[in-house]
């Protein structure tokens, strides 16, 4: 089954038709082609000529061949060769074609393009490119299905609580959803092989595959835990692997440009700075944790946090981690300069759970917005901090 991802087509729509380059960013089979596909699907509706759109896979064999530029464009005229009025242009994993940015800048300054290009690595706007076409394009990150995504696509209307354990087990790779049980763990252990090898191994010429495990392990067992490349590197000096923290910092910028992980960087809120140190990480899809090594509902507590911070990039938001005195605000939320405040625990089972998440919120000396999501079913706001349920936020995209 094939639902819209009409979160990301609405957030497309202002820019089609327009003369800037719409840039979208995802790891791989996060559903960036579908995207595309739905895109495509949209301006034949509104009466584009099917001859006028031109898409290329660079994944599939059917262009393979498409591997210079030259050739690509060579391609591209063959297809459209008269054809009148604007051509749109679809390039799917373009990054696979080297010096792809100077035939993409060529077709846009010519004028009478409409440019669309995915690519499964963060930094494919990097350099010179990204220099170049300043306020040029408008860059789109696509994250795999969020929780109401996921209903969505089961035709799920009720027994909330029962699928969002399972969410919790297989995250939301659409690739991987017609697959059940070890046969869907084998296929979400497949994708991350393919990922790792494809966007990380082969694209950085990486020389240890199996120190890039250890690490990737590390980080998996460690999600909302602050470490440094130091305490990676001490943990495998117990080991006895010998590596600089300089190699260790390098490969989790590997795993980050993957879109694999993302890096919250930790803020002092009385101090109002970034701090050097102790940053944590996220995973962009727990099913990838629990098919390589398990436990998401044993560490529910760190897994609900991964959750929470995954929807809060697909609602938008620069996220850091707060730190107020010795106390910890697990993320601080902002939009426009606007911060919100919000604490993850899984359950207020007792006051003395209720001081520690409420506290480092109350700490904080500002009237902004202050939220404890759990699993409760009973509502425990007070002193101004509101108190959600998770499931009820992962549903409501107006309530923060």
């Amino acid at each position: 089954m094939i639902i819209k991802r009409e979160e990301y087509i609405d957030k497309i729509k202002p820019f089609m038709d327009k003369h800037i380059i719409k840039v979208l960013i995802g790891i791989r089979r996060s559903g960036k082609s579908t995207i595309l596909k739905q895109i495509i699907d949209s301006l034949i509706d509104d009466g584009i000529p099917p001859e006028n759109i031109v898409w290329i896979n660079f994944e599939l064999s059917d262009y393979f061949e498409l591997n210079t530029i030259e050739k690509l464009e060579e391609f591209i005229s063959s297809k459209v060769e008269g054809v009148e009025g604007k051509i749109y242009l679809f390039f799917d994993e373009i990054q696979v074609v080297p010096k792809w940015e100077k035939l993409i800048n060529s077709y846009f300054a010519k004028g009478g393009y409409d440019i669309y290009i995915t690519g499964s690595n963060s930094k494919l706007l990097s350099g010179e490119f990204a220099s170049y076409l300043s306020g040029r394009y408008v860059e789109l990150n696509i994250y795999p299905f969020s929780f109401k995504e996921y209903l969505k696509y089961h035709e799920v209307s009720q027994d909330f609580k029962q699928y969002f354990y399972k969410y919790l087990d297989d995250g939301g790779m659409p690739s991987t959803f017609d697959y059940e049980g070890d046969n869907r763990k084998l296929i979400i252990r497949d994708l991350y092989n393919s990922i790792v090898l494809k966007d990380i191994i082969q694209r950085n010429n990486v020389q240890n595959a199996d120190l890039l495990d250890r690490i990737m392990r590390f980080v998996m067992y460690n999600i909302g835990q602050p470490f440094s490349a130091n305490k990676i590197h001490n943990r495998l000096k117990q080991d006895m692997v010998n590596v600089s923290v300089n190699t260790i910092y390098n490969y989790l910028r590997f795993f980050e440009n993957a879109c694999l992980i993302y890096q919250a960087k930790r803020e002092d809120l009385k101090g109002k700075k970034i701090l050097k140190h102790d940053e944590k990480y996220y995973l962009c899809d727990l099913g990838f944790r629990q098919s390589i090594i398990g436990n998401n509902q044993r560490d529910i507590t760190r897994a609900m946090e991964n959750m929470v911070y995954m929807e809060l990039l697909r609602r938008g938001y620069e996220i850091t981690i707060g730190k107020v005195d010795s106390l910890e605000v697990d993320f601080v939320c902002r939009k426009q300069s606007r911060p919100i405040y919000i604490q993850v625990s899984y359950l207020l089972a007792s006051e003395e759970t209720i001081e520690r998440e409420f506290k480092p919120l109350k700490n904080i000396n500002d009237n902004y917005p202050k939220y404890v999501i759990t699993m409760d079913e009973a509502d425990m706001s007070h002193d101004g901090i509101e108190h959600l349920n998770l499931i009820d936020f992962l549903l409501d995209d107006e309530n923060i």
